[in-house]
Order: structure tokens, then sequence, then C-alpha cells
């Protein structure tokens, strides 16, 4: 298949309907005849780390919830709405409507596709949520010094890390924590 044919838009879906549009709208494509301008469709993903119950686990988590990415020929070489192709989208359930452009749908920007489609991975993430400042009181709720107290004495942002000093029998100790194991006192 030529990756090149057609143009990337967006469909608005229902929420969380997200898999099953892709999923419809791939077993649509193979059911009709190839004369369909449609050729893939995608659903924006990162993979990211979570931590549940102490413990830390990799998902997939969608960059546009409610969202998918289709390429397909909108337009003919005039410029025309291909009212086959335009019936046939939204013909799918779970769809709502084009994104973008109002009554003429638009294609993504070739920033957009650079982007979202060609360069997920590098997308810059936001930072972790610092829990605190230097000098201030945290309470570590994970680990192996859970619901101890600590000052907060450094923040390493890049790696996600705080240095504590926690009073353990009686002296003062240095701690390294992740940012998600503090959290700040009340």
């Amino acid at each position: 298949m030529d990756n090149t044919a057609g143009q990337w838009y967006v469909l608005h879906t229902l929420s969380g309907q997200e898999n099953r549009v892709r999923e419809n709208i791939e077993k649509q494509i193979k059911m009709e005849d190839a004369s369909l301008p449609v050729y893939e469709v995608l659903i924006p993903t990162e993979q990211i780390t979570e931590v549940k119950n102490g413990k830390k686990t990799t998902v997939k988590r969608k960059f546009f919830p409610g969202y998918v990415l289709v390429r397909m020929e909108l337009y003919d070489a005039d410029g025309k709405l291909d009212e086959n192709t335009w019936h046939f989208i939204h013909g799918i359930q779970g769809v709502i409507s084009f994104s973008g452009g109002g009554e003429k749908p638009m294609p993504m920007s070739q920033e957009e596709i650079d982007i979202w489609i060609n360069h997920p991975a590098e997308q810059p993430r936001p930072p972790a949520a610092v829990p605190g400042e230097v000098g201030e009181n945290v309470r570590i709720k994970d680990g192996p010094f859970e619901n101890f107290s600590g000052v907060i004495v450094e923040i390493d942002p890049e790696r996600g890390k705080l240095k504590l000093m926690v009073s353990i029998f009686g002296r003062s100790t240095p701690v390294e924590v992740e940012f998600w194991q503090v959290e700040r006192e009340e």
C-alpha cells in the first residue's frame, strides 16, 4: 500500500469508542470494494509508567482521547468533496464528526503530522509535579520508609527524585525517594 496517498484527518468520536471506531473502519474497508480511498486509521498513543499499589507498570495512554486519525482522500483532484467517502466515515458507529474546518474538513498540517504521526515518541512530556520545595516537610507514603516524615534537601526533576533528611532512631539520615512516593504534610 502507498503510504503517501491521501491526507490525514481527525475524527471526533464518542468518548471511549476510539478502538471500536478504528476496528469498524478497518472492517468496513475490507468488506467494501477496494475503491474507497481510506487507507489507514491510527489512535496516537504513548507508553507511560504508572504507579498503582506501590508497583510501577507501563501502560498505553491515548494522546487524544475521543479522537482518531484517518489517512484518506476526502476530496477529488478538483477539490470537490467525495460524497461516498464522506458518507462512509459518517456511517461508522461512534463517529461524531470531522474535526476542523466546519462544513469543509481540513486535513492535518505537515507540522501536526510530523508531531503526532511521524515522531510521537519525541514529544516533550510534562515534568512530574514536584511535591514541595527545599526545606519543606513531606511524608513518605510508599516504600520502606512509609509514614516517616522528612525535610527536602535536594530536588532532581530530571530523575523525578528527592533527597530527604529523615529522622531514624533519633539520627538524621539521608533518604532518596521518587516524587510519587511523598506528599506534603498538612
